[in-house]
């Protein structure tokens, strides 16, 4: 596989399981030194360290809950500190908690951890980032097509904090295009990821309304990331790139 990100730093939230760990191990396969971050799992995170590492590149888990922001941006200046400087930020940690906005009994903290985590700590590192990314950094963030279409059942808090973060990116790359910072997202379809676990009993009818009929893969979803990654991505910035199996066709 060519190397077109050889000699890059990058760093992926949420990089011990799913969507994150299939692109930090991308992103390694193609050359870069590659940070992860966590909140749970050392061990997860260690394996996929080693993974990382046996491609002949350098990488280190933190520990780091995306819902503080201090922590958020804390993290930045941790992956500088090891390897002196950052090139890629991939904003991929998230949650989703459903529920109906009309449940009674409605727990008001579950909204707030989601914006905690989708909304307030992307925001974070993002700036934090803004700080020590030389020009042409290259930042993803992983969205959903919730934020721009009607959403099932139980969604509606999930869809607003990635209406909230799409509105962010935007802005931030009319913020930073003039430093060569790109900034772009990923809207992710269902994938085979213990995130779409609380949605099982809606998945046969949603994947029945797919053109490509079936769950994707994290392996899919880091292909499109890898590609905002790449050095011959210049001239995107605010764009969002669709990979969810015709869903927003």
């Amino acid at each position: 596989m060519s190397k077109l990100l050889e000699g890059k730093v990058a760093l992926v939230t949420g990089g011990s399981r799913g969507l994150g760990a299939a692109t930090a191990l991308l992103l390694a396969e193609r050359g870069a030194h590659v940070a992860i971050s966590y909140v749970n799992s050392s061990e997860k995170a260690d394996a996929i360290v080693r993974q990382i590492t046996d491609k002949g590149v350098r990488s280190i888990a933190f520990k780091a809950d995306q819902a503080d922001p201090a922590a958020a941006s804390g993290l930045i200046g941790s992956v500088v500190e090891e390897f002196g400087r950052l090139d890629i930020l991939v904003n991929n940690a998230a949650l989703a908690i459903p529920g109906k906005v009309d449940d009674v009994g409605a727990d008001v903290s579950a909204l707030d951890r989601q914006f905690a985590v989708n909304v307030t700590g992307v925001i974070a590192t993002i700036r934090a980032a803004s700080q020590v990314m030389r020009d042409g950094g290259r930042i993803i963030t992983v969205g959903s097509g919730v934020a721009v279409r009607t959403g099932r059942p139980g969604t509606a808090d999930y869809a607003a904090t990635k209406g909230a973060i799409l509105a962010y990116c935007r802005g931030a790359a009319r913020d930073l295009g003039s430093r060569g910072i790109t900034v772009n997202m990923i809207h992710a379809g269902l994938m085979e990821t213990d995130m779409t676990a609380p949605f099982a009993a809606v998945l046969p009818t949603i994947v029945a309304q797919l053109p490509i009929s079936r769950i994707g893969k994290p392996e899919e979803i880091a292909e499109g990331i890898a590609f905002f990654a790449g050095p011959n991505t210049g001239y995107i910035t605010g764009a969002v790139l669709n990979i969810d199996g015709g869903h927003s066709a």
